[in-house]
């Protein structure tokens, strides 16, 4: 496709943009999270007039750490926030599977052999902040302060990146019931720094993962099965004494960065189907909005920026602006289905107890021995799929 420079908005944009169907055409995306703004951008480099509604007071979310694998970060590369990323990231080196209760390393898996853009850790409001001034630079309108459904707009396609709890979703077929997964987990940083790598500390019905931030920090996520429900969302504060009490009896290392722990919040973690449909006429949904994940695959932000690029893309190859969310849905649906069966599959293997757990880690210590690279070639559907080839 041919490129050109465009006006969007009332900001000329400093960014060549395909010449397309999205030129001109009023886009209004419903949520200023990362598959949210990463919508805008795309649509708004193709020549689209967009603006974005963001609920909350500022654009931001409750800080945390986020993973953006090569996948993920083929967009933002393409979409030039690649420098941007490099100086507010860590680079990842590797996934370290680990022994919670004795602290011995099973596996190192080298993430530096990926190909394609590195492996990045992120503070989550950072990574959001990059998006917001970018979407700027465009043109992107960006609202806040206001709750908006569809119904309120008029915008010739509505983009629902609304979350969990998607009222666009709602509008576009019935909202299947969540399951809860019998998981819950804490989230936290802690002011500590951590090697450049994600450690995957494994126990009987219980795991951690820790990696660093940027700023000698540490993000924190501990997942704990167990029958007591507790509710969804990032938002439930907890004592830290409860995290501590439902992980006595790891390994020191652990034990120690657990210690260091001075606020967390607790949510449920729950199994939500895939929509049996990402649009209507006037409306598409993407991010968790259509697919929420477990987080135990990193993929819940990576495949939200993976869903924005194709929904522009296929919008932007479309007149027809039908033809062009049919093919979307068509395309996003199957490999995000394969995802959300991995990080499923993840939830099983990182808690397992008794021989299956002796059989597993005497697997994992014979992979790292003699084929270290297994990891990641089975992970290759994964990490080395580039939606940004899309015509």
């Amino acid at each position: 496709m041919k490129r050109r420079n465009v006006t969007s908005g009332a900001k000329k944009s400093t960014a060549t943009t395909d010449v397309g169907a999205n030129a001109g055409r009023d886009i209004a995306v419903i949520g200023g999270g990362i598959g949210g703004l990463t919508a805008a951008l795309c649509f708004a480099r193709t020549g689209a007039v967009v603006t974005v509604h963001e609920q909350a007071a500022a654009f931001g979310e409750v800080g945390a750490g986020v993973q953006i694998t090569p996948n993920g970060a083929r967009v933002l590369a393409a979409l030039g926030l690649d420098d941007n990323l490099k100086t507010r990231s860590v680079q990842a080196t590797a996934v370290v599977p680990t022994d919670a209760l004795s602290g011995r390393m099973l596996v190192r898996f080298d993430l530096t052999r990926l190909p394609g853009p590195p492996y990045r850790f992120l503070y989550r409001p950072d990574l959001i902040a990059i998006l917001a001034d970018a979407c700027r630079d465009a043109g992107v309108r960006l609202e806040t302060g206001r709750a908006v459904v569809a119904a309120d707009l008029t915008a010739r396609l509505v983009v629902g990146a609304d979350g969990l709890n998607s009222r666009t979703r709602a509008l576009i077929a019935p909202p299947p019931l969540a399951r809860f997964s019998g998981q819950v987990a804490w989230r936290t940083i802690i002011a500590q720094p951590s090697p450049s790598e994600a450690r995957i500390w494994m126990a009987p019905g219980c795991h951690v993962v820790t990696y660093p931030l940027a700023g000698g920090r540490t993000n924190v996520v501990a997942v704990q099965q167990r029958a007591g429900w507790a509710a969804e969302g990032w938002h439930h504060p907890d004592d830290p004494a409860n995290l501590r009490t439902a992980f006595a009896g790891m390994c020191r290392d652990l034990t120690a960065i657990l210690d260091a722990v001075e606020t967390t919040s607790l949510w449920g973690l729950f199994r939500h189907p895939v929509a049996d449909s990402w649009w209507q006429p006037g409306l598409a949904i993407l991010g968790d909005a259509a697919h929420p994940t477990l987080p135990f695959l990193a993929q819940g932000a990576n495949l939200a920026i993976e869903d924005a690029w194709v929904l522009a893309a296929s919008c932007d190859s479309a007149t027809d602006l039908d033809a062009g969310l049919h093919r979307y849905e068509a395309l996003r649906k199957p490999r995000v289905t394969r995802a959300i069966a991995a990080a499923d599959a993840n939830a099983v293997n990182y808690h397992l107890s008794g021989p299956r757990r002796v059989v597993s880690h005497l697997a994992l210590r014979g992979i790292g021995a003699v084929a270290p690279a297994t990891f990641l070639k089975r992970l290759a559907w994964l990490y080395d799929h580039d939606v940004t080839g899309l015509d």
